[in-house]
């Protein structure tokens, strides 16, 4: 009898904390729920939580989601994160368990950033300006973040890290023709399962009127050829108008049960334009409106014909332009930016109705918007070629020319016309002209044009340092902050020339702090 015991007692209760709730067994990223796995092995690849990724959702796994982990590891996470602040801070947050409990109690799982709740939590406890640089994540232990596991659609492993952005950066893309190979399928209407799949998993239409494009089912075919020939049809249908029907902004694709979101958008074919549909907004935008540019075009040829031998000053202008590029791609760009500024507004066109009326309306205005824009362009090229000329003529010291040098290589580039914001398009002019007084003045005070440069520096190279680790991808904030860094240097170094709103190096580092936080 001795040697007898309870199940109670056999029980661990130290692990009673380890319940599917603190720990699941699934984690729903980019909308699909994904295996989980736990390890406790310090120094192995997978210790921690590992998530496995389907390919086609990659792009779709917000990184802010990661930081969350499962509720079950939450806790340490954030003792970890509050112990690697500067002492000051963390002196207020003792003892730190408690805090780190109390945070865990009160924030709301998973919605939003966790670096963003712990940061205002933080902050309210100390009263102290804390950023989340001050945070130091790179010292966390390797199972406080979350590992990814990629895998193909038959399981194969093709590629594992904690970091998310590495990842999209090394499989994205082809985590998005996966997602589109899904996508092709949905707009034809085949199915996402094996034929002998339950209806709950078959593809729904777009939306209860749209008319989406069809391939029509080929003869002999059944089963999985027949849905790769109509996969492959609609990739290779090119629209020349909008005969398609309703062109929704999200779409929903089921797999397996699980809903994916995509964003469909026109493509851009030269002759016409194919639907595509993107795993991610930020992408879809721009191409799409490229597109609705295409299809806008095809349905003005001889317009377009007459504009395009009518742009005033071309020739001039594409002399200035040389330096750049050809006056054909000149032309290009101003009627690129002719036909979105008269056509393509806030809001696009989603359906065959709204297409045509947005053609008419825009049509009777198209070629005063282009003779606007290419008198701006004209003074634009205009003041770059004078400032080329003052900077080539002067004798400045290397960290100056090649300041002024960047700095104009910025402002126009070979697309300016199309990728500058109209808006910002029309301070280029006050930019340049800014440049060129600069130079004059530096042969006057050249201590002065040092200690100027000095102040804008830091800012300017903290920018550029954000800009390159976002690779490529956009960020509305660091677009404003590049042109409040413009409107620096024309208080800087050529006050005379005004800017349209109160700006000092102080003041950036306020909108940069706020940034930040």
């Amino acid at each position: 009898e001795v040697l007898k015991l309870t199940q109670d007692e056999l029980m661990r209760h130290e692990a009673a904390g380890i319940t599917t709730q603190s720990f699941p067994k699934m984690v729903r990223l980019g909308g699909v729920d994904c295996a989980a796995a736990y390890l406790h092995e310090p120094g192995n690849a997978r210790d921690g939580l590992t998530v496995t990724v389907p390919l086609y959702a990659l792009n779709q796994v917000q990184e802010a989601r990661c930081e969350w982990l499962v509720p079950g590891m939450i806790k340490e996470k954030v003792q970890a994160l509050c112990k690697s602040l500067h002492q000051k801070a963390r002196s207020r947050l003792v003892p730190l368990p408690e805090f780190a409990a109390e945070f865990c109690e009160l924030a709301r799982f998973g919605e939003g950033s966790l670096m963003d709740a712990l940061l205002k939590a933080v902050r309210e406890r100390t009263q102290l300006a804390v950023q989340k640089a001050d945070f130091k994540v790179e010292q966390l232990p390797a199972h406080l973040m979350m590992n990814l596991r990629v895998v193909d659609e038959h399981g194969r492993q093709l590629g594992m890290g904690r970091n998310v952005a590495a990842l999209k950066a090394e499989w994205g893309t082809q985590a998005r023709g996966a997602f589109q190979a899904l996508a092709t399928l949905r707009l034809t209407g085949a199915s996402l399962e094996e034929p002998a799949a339950v209806p709950a998993d078959a593809v729904a239409p777009v939306a209860a009127s749209a008319k989406v494009p069809v391939a029509a089912r080929a003869p002999g075919r059944s089963g999985d050829a027949d849905k790769g020939a109509r996969a492959e049809a609609a990739e290779d249908t090119v629209y020349g108008d909008w005969n398609f029907g309703e062109l929704p902004e999200i779409m929903e694709i089921r797999r397996k049960g699980q809903v994916l979101v995509g964003f469909p958008a026109l493509v851009d074919q030269g002759s016409g334009v194919r639907i595509e549909v993107f795993d991610e907004p930020d992408q879809a935008r721009p191409i799409h409106r490229q597109g609705l540019r295409r299809l806008v075009a095809l349905q003005l040829r001889e317009p377009l014909k007459f504009l395009e031998k009518n742009i005033p000053d071309l020739q001039r202008m594409a002399v200035a332009y040389m330096p750049l590029g050809t006056e054909q791609e000149l032309k290009e760009q101003i009627v690129q930016l002719a036909l979105d500024r008269a056509f393509l507004g806030d809001a696009l066109p989603t359906d065959e109705s709204t297409f045509r009326r947005t053609v008419e309306q825009g049509r009777p205005r198209l070629n005063l918007v282009a003779q606007e824009v290419a008198r701006v362009a004209a003074q634009v090229l205009v003041e770059h070629s004078a400032a080329l000329r003052k900077l080539r003529d002067a004798r400045l010291p290397k960290e100056v020319h090649e300041d002024i040098q960047a700095q104009l290589q910025r402002l126009v580039g070979k697309r300016f016309i199309a990728e500058v914001p109209w808006l910002q398009m029309q301070h280029l002019v006050r930019y340049l002209k800014a440049v060129v007084m600069r130079i004059d003045k530096h042969r006057g005070d050249a201590e002065r044009d040092q200690q100027r440069l000095a102040e804008l520096r830091p800012l300017e190279q903290r920018w550029m340092r954000r800009v390159q680790e976002l690779k490529g991808r956009r960020d509305e904030r660091l677009e404003e902050f590049r042109w409040l860094l413009e409107e620096l240097r024309v208080s800087l170094f050529a006050q005379e020339l005004r800017t349209p709103q109160p700006v000092s190096a102080k003041r950036l580092e306020k909108v940069w702090a706020q940034m930040q936080a």
